[in-house]
């Protein structure tokens, strides 16, 4: 039946010679008035086949029933029935708007499993001799690390800064550190052990960090990456701070003795930044680790955005993208790279971190330039990321028997070990990781099977149901247009003279 209307309105090809200047409300009526439109008994007939035949459940009970308390009867039912299934699928839409989510938590076992990578900084930064006549090297190496912070701040005023860049305008704190900075040799790793085999010091990657000289081991350059398919067993070190050899000044909150070491993967750069862990002098730490995998929808589901991807780094990582933020934004405005960011570029001098890339810092942070955690941040959370939840348990080092075998063994007196060794083990708690992950609560699919659901309880009704109606209702509004063309007064043409007026009421009346 819509079809038999819509063919009302499709013009024939016998029709080219209307002339182009007659309107188009004059063309449709003159096409209407060919087929006459159907009458109020058709339209009635129509209405009432819909109802009887239509799979929307109980209509044809409200139209087949004879008697009115019956008929009122079916009509509460349905229009009830539309009421709630209204309801229903509303509530449904609703909470599928808001996003809703899970999140599940899976214990995988294996048989063998990937040794993070692990590095390890000395709480004195650097040698007491080099800078027994150079104090302002602390505050140099302050400021050249701040970029390394997630939070930086604005007071690096310091009145003797000026003169020292002045008189060594070719000084590179970089060389300093590097060469005046903590070593990794045999006389600072005593002892070196993974998995029952032994390392040594050409294991470890140098890099750097706030804590200066740093070493990094099983790092991304490694070949073959370490595996472990045992728990209880690690990495085990013996390190030798040589507290008199190294120092730092206590006026910039470092005050202890000992290493730090900071557990991650071996694609993300390390983060210290009040995150590693400290292990003083004369003490054994006890590391167990646990590999915990985090996967999180992307927006808006969850707050990630996997379209990010980072230029310097295998992985995405939130401290990645903030340290490649940091470094396009100091680039662009100082016009160099500090060595400490990742990037290809001029290396900023002394000068240029003091007097611009300091405050670009401070400006960025107060600015949000890089911003981190909502999927609409610079820096979003990560879809996927691996971490290294740890437990760390001490034991004095050496006990009293220990320490006569140790004296023998590295020809070192009971003192000086109690104030300068330091023993730490690495290992799995257990041959597992944990993984968690945040998943849609309600699909697509659900959703349309939870309405479909709904549909056919209170109403019967499925898809061609649905189609259905629409059809009826498509139909009903071509015969409303049909009707009010037909009845609409006609316009008339203002710019045609009366000979064409005439004319053309001449054709309507011969049609």
């Amino acid at each position: 039946m819509a079809w038999e209307v819509l063919s009302l309105l499709v013009p024939s090809s016998t029709d080219n010679h209307i002339e182009d200047h007659e309107g188009l409300l004059g063309k449709v009526r003159l096409y209407l008035t060919r087929k006459p439109p159907p009458s109020l008994e058709e339209k009635k007939k129509y209405d009432y086949e819909f109802a009887t035949s239509t799979s929307f459940h109980g209509v044809h009970n409200i139209v087949r029933t004879k008697t009115k308390t019956r008929k009122a009867l079916w009509i509460l039912v349905v229009m009830g029935s539309i009421v709630l299934v209204t309801w229903q699928i509303r509530s449904r839409l609703i909470n599928y708007f808001s996003w809703p989510t899970t999140t599940s938590v899976v214990v995988q076992y294996v048989e063998n499993i990937e040794f993070p990578a692990v590095t390890f900084c000395n709480l004195n930064r650097f040698q007491t001799q080099a800078v027994a006549n150079l104090s302002i090297v602390f505050f140099l190496w302050s400021i050249v690390s701040a970029v390394l912070h997630m939070f930086s701040s604005s007071d690096n005023s310091n009145p003797d800064l000026n003169n020292f860049l002045q008189r060594n305008q070719n000084f590179s704190i970089k060389e300093f550190t590097r060469n005046n900075g903590f070593y990794l040799n045999n006389s600072t790793l005593l002892e070196c052990e993974f998995f029952g085999q032994p390392c040594n010091p050409e294991d470890f990657e140098h890099v750097f960090t706030e804590y200066g000289n740093c070493f990094t081991f099983n790092h991304i350059n490694v070949p073959a990456k370490r595996r472990v398919s045992l728990s209880g067993r690690g990495l085990s070190l013996l390190f030798d701070v040589k507290q008199a050899e190294f120092t730092d000044e206590p006026s910039l909150g470092f005050v202890d003795a000992g290493i730090t070491f900071a557990i991650h993967s071996s694609k993300e750069p390390p983060r210290f930044d009040g995150l590693g862990i400290s292990t003083p002098v004369g003490m054994h730490a006890h590391a167990a680790i646990q590999q915990v995998k985090t996967i999180i929808q992307e927006y808006p589901w969850g707050e990630c955005n996997p379209n990010i991807k980072l230029h310097y780094h295998k992985i995405y990582s939130t401290y990645g993208c903030l340290q490649e933020c940091k470094s396009r934004h100091i680039q662009k405005r100082c016009q160099c790279l500090p060595f400490m960011l990742p990037g290809n570029g001029t290396e900023c001098d002394l000068e240029k971190f003091y007097n611009c890339v300091s405050p670009m810092l401070y400006k960025m942070e107060l600015m949000g330039l890089c911003s981190v955690g909502r999927h609409n941040s610079t820096c979003p959370v990560p879809c996927e990321e691996t971490n290294y939840p740890t437990t760390v348990s001490y034991a004095t080092f050496a006990s009293e028997n220990a320490l006569k075998y140790l004296s023998i063994k590295l020809k070192k007196t009971a003192d000086y070990i109690r104030h300068n060794l330091v023993y730490i083990d690495i290992k799995y708690h257990d041959l597992n990781y944990k993984m968690t992950q945040q998943q849609k609560a309600l699909s697509v699919s659900e959703l349309l099977a939870d309405i479909g659901g709904q549909l056919g309880l209170f109403c019967g009704a499925s898809m061609i149901t649905i189609i259905e109606i629409v059809e009826y209702i498509f139909t009903n509004f071509c015969w409303m247009c049909v009707f009010l063309l037909l009845k609409a007064p006609e316009v008339p043409d203002w710019n045609t003279s009366d000979e064409n007026q005439q004319t053309q009421k001449r054709r309507i009346q011969e049609c």
